[in-house]
C-alpha cells in the first residue's frame, strides 16, 4: 500500500488509516515495540478518524530520512490482525515510513496533546522539553550578539540564523570596521570569549565565527595584538579556546601568555578549558 519510491503526502495515510481496524501506538522506537514497560494505546473506530485527522503532513516530504530510530512507533493493522504500516514520529514534529522521505506534521503540537489526553504524555512532555531548549538556544542567540564588537552586531544576526554568504559579509565588515589589525585581533578575541561559559551543551557553528576570522590572521600577529595591552578575562577566555582549537597549527604560545592562560583557566575555568588546557598549552615542555 505504500510505495517508498513515492513521495508522502496526507491522502496516503488517510488511504492507509481508513484500510485500518486498529491502531496501537507504543511510546518506544520501532525495535523496542515489544518492550512490556512501554506506554501503549489501541485505537479503534471513530479515533481512528481522529488520528488521521491529527496525522496530516506537508504533502511531498521533506527531502530528508532522520537518522534517529523515533518514537512513539504506530503500528496500523487490517481486520485480521496483519500490519500494514509502521510509522515512527521524530522530534515530535515529523512522521517517518511513509514514502521516499520523513514529512513534517502540519500540527505536531496537536498530535501530542490529543495522545496525552488518552494516556501517552511522553510525546507531550518531550515537546514541552524540546520548547524549553528552543528558549534557551534563542536567548543564548541574543546574547552572542549583545556581545558582538560596537558595529557588528547587525551583520552578525543573520551568521547566527546560518544565512548565505552571511560570515563572508561579516568577514568584509569586520576589515573595513577595524582595520587596524591589533585593534581587530583583540576585539575578535573579546568575542570568542563569550562561548566558554555558556554550559556543556555545545557550541553553536555561527559562535565560532569569531575564531574563524581570527585564523585568517598570521599568529605571530595575533602574539603580538594581545600583547599590545593587559588582557580581561574574556579576552584570555578568547586565548584560551583559540589556541586550543583544531584549526590552531599547535604554535607554541609564548610566555608570559601561557602562564598567564594556566592561571586563568586553573582558577576560574569550566571543566572542559581546564581538560583542554591540559591536553595544549598547559602540557609540560616536551610533554
Amino acid at each position: 500500500m505504500i510505495d517508498e519510491e513515492m513521495p508522502p503526502t496526507t491522502a496516503l495515510i488517510q488511504r492507509v488509516l481508513a484500510a485500518a481496524a486498529e491502531v496501537l501506538i507504543v511510546e518506544a522506537p520501532p525495535d523496542k515495540v515489544d518492550d512490556p514497560d512501554a506506554a501503549r494505546l489501541t485505537v479503534t473506530g471513530a479515533r481512528i478518524d481522529e488520528l488521521s485527522r491529527l496525522l496530516a503532513i506537508e504533502d511531498g516530504g521533506n527531502g530528508d530520512r532522520c537518522r534517529c530510530r523515533g518514537w512513539p512507533t504506530i503500528l496500523v493493522r487490517d481486520a485480521g490482525g496483519a500490519e500494514i504500516a509502521r510509522w515512527s514520529l521524530h522530534h515530535q514534529t515529523g512522521i517517518r515510513a511513509m514514502g521516499d522521505s520523513d514529512a513534517d506534521l502540519l500540527d505536531g503540537r496537536a498530535l501530542s496533546g490529543w495522545l496525552a489526553q488518552h494516556g501517552l504524555t511522553g510525546s507531550l512532555r518531550m515537546e514541552q522539553r524540546l520548547a524549553e531548549q528552543e528558549t534557551k538556544r534563542a536567548d543564548r542567540r541574543l546574547r552572542w550578539l549583545r556581545a558582538a564588537p560596537p558595529g557588528l552586531a547587525e551583520a552578525a544576526e543573520p551568521v547566527s540564523r546560518s544565512e548565505e554568504d552571511a560570515e563572508e559579509r561579516l568577514a568584509a565588515l569586520v576589515a573595513r570596521r577595524y582595520p587596524d589589525a591589533i585593534e581587530r585581533i583583540r576585539a575578535l578575541i573579546t568575542w570568542a570569549g563569550f562561548s566558554p561559559r555558556q554550559g556543556d551543551g555545545g557550541t553553536p557553528w555561527h559562535e565560532l565565527a569569531p575564531h574563524r576570522l581570527l585564523l585568517t590572521e598570521p599568529q605571530d600577529l595575533i602574539f603580538t595584538a594581545l600583547a599590545a595591552a593587559p588582557l580581561g578575562p574574556a579576552q584570555l577566555d578568547g586565548v584560551a579556546e583559540l589556541v586550543t582549537a583544531l584549526e590552531w597549527n599547535e604554535s607554541p604560545v609564548p610566555e608570559p601568555l601561557r602562564a598567564q592562560l594556566i592561571e586563568h583557566v586553573t582558577a576560574t575555568g569550566t571543566d572542559p578549558m581546564r581538560f583542554r588546557m591540559r591536553h595544549g598549552y598547559g602540557r609540560p615542555s616536551g610533554g
